[in-house]
């Protein structure tokens, strides 16, 4: 009996400890423009999607320009971390030993830039993230252009992010994402699993191509010059597979 009591209680701390929390896609203004924020014991991950020919910038813990204390902005620099200027102004770069955030992947595919970042929760003299089910306040904005400046009228506005605990289900193959979808070919998989391998079939079951990948929580696959049309991709992984369907324009 006591044993299984030990047993018990390892199980129940070892699912609050490594415990992971998403805000899933969000929906931001303009037709390309998402954000998902994934967060686990040390490290938040960040995937942000928007016009490939604009900067593109989330603040958080704040609605304003004024109330904001750290910003992610992609743009024509190397700098990706910023500290916000506290009204209309331009945001400054962290010094170059404190740039947190590092790019993971940078996917451009039918006019849409698809960014994953990584930083720790905590980075000194950033916004801390919690790993817990707590809302996040942010402001987005996009520029006019890749060179940072006022976001004049493109989309802009605050938004408040909730997020919930991530199930069994989330970490599964089946769980993967594939964007952007559609794509000219060039696409990136984010998974909670290691996919050792990405097959190619057309809708009548034709075998096209395989890629062995390797990679755990994100990877890009290149399939460009295929034919225009809707494709059937298989996931492997050590002890399951799934399939996505994309569209290839």
């Amino acid at each position: 009996m006591k044993k299984l009591l030990f047993t018990t209680l390892f199980l129940s701390f070892g699912l609050f400890s490594f415990a992971q929390f998403t805000t899933g896609v969000v929906s931001l203004a303009g037709s390309t423009r998402t954000v998902k924020i994934d967060t686990d014991v040390s490290t938040v991950t960040m995937t942000l999607t928007g016009d490939s020919t604009h900067w593109l910038g989330i603040g958080f813990n704040g609605f304003s320009m004024s109330e904001v204390t750290d910003m992610f902005i992609w743009n024509s620099t190397a700098n990706r971390d910023y500290v916000a200027p506290g009204g209309h102004f331009q945001p400054s770069p962290d010094a170059s030993g404190a740039q947190s955030w590092t790019i993971v992947s940078d996917n451009v595919s039918g006019g849409t830039r698809t960014v994953v970042a990584t930083r720790p929760l905590v980075s000194a003299g950033d916004y801390t993230f919690l790993n817990n089910n707590s809302s996040i306040n942010i402001i987005f904005s996009e520029g006019s252009s890749t060179t940072i400046g006022y976001h004049g009228s493109n989309p802009h506005a605050p938004q408040t992010l909730t997020r919930s605990a991530l199930g069994i289900e989330d970490f599964s193959l089946s769980a993967s994402l594939v964007y952007p979808n559609p794509s000219k070919g060039n696409f990136s998989i984010i998974s909670k699993s290691i996919v050792e391998q990405v097959s190619i079939y057309t809708l009548t079951g034709e075998f096209v191509k395989a890629l062995k990948t390797g990679s755990e929580n994100s990877g890009q696959i290149n399939v460009e010059g295929l034919s225009a049309g809707v494709y059937l991709i298989e996931l492997k992984g050590a002890n399951q597979k799934a399939w996505k369907k994309v569209v290839i324009e």
